[in-house]
């Protein structure tokens, strides 16, 4: 199973970069969420539960996406 790589650099499905700060549990449901912020424009933060960020992309929703992955860690050479 994926993990993930607390501070990484993550690379969203359609091409924009984001941090991923960490993991937050939901108070009320004990679900693990990804607070993550965007690497471009104003720089807002977002939450997503963890199993939707590791997810693969909907192939039926988006079939020429290039990534495997919703978010997949960055390489320096990104």
């Amino acid at each position: 199973m994926r993990e993930l790589v607390p501070f990484g650099v993550y690379r969203h499905f359609k091409g924009k970069y984001y941090l991923a700060e960490g993991i937050a549990i939901n108070a009320d449901t004990g679900e693990k969420t990804v607070v993550y912020r965007a690497l471009y424009g104003e720089r807002e933060r977002f939450v997503r539960p963890l199993e939707e960020f590791l997810s693969p992309v909907d192939r039926n929703k988006y079939p020429d996406a290039k990534q495997f992955y919703r978010f997949e860690e960055a390489t320096p050479s990104d």
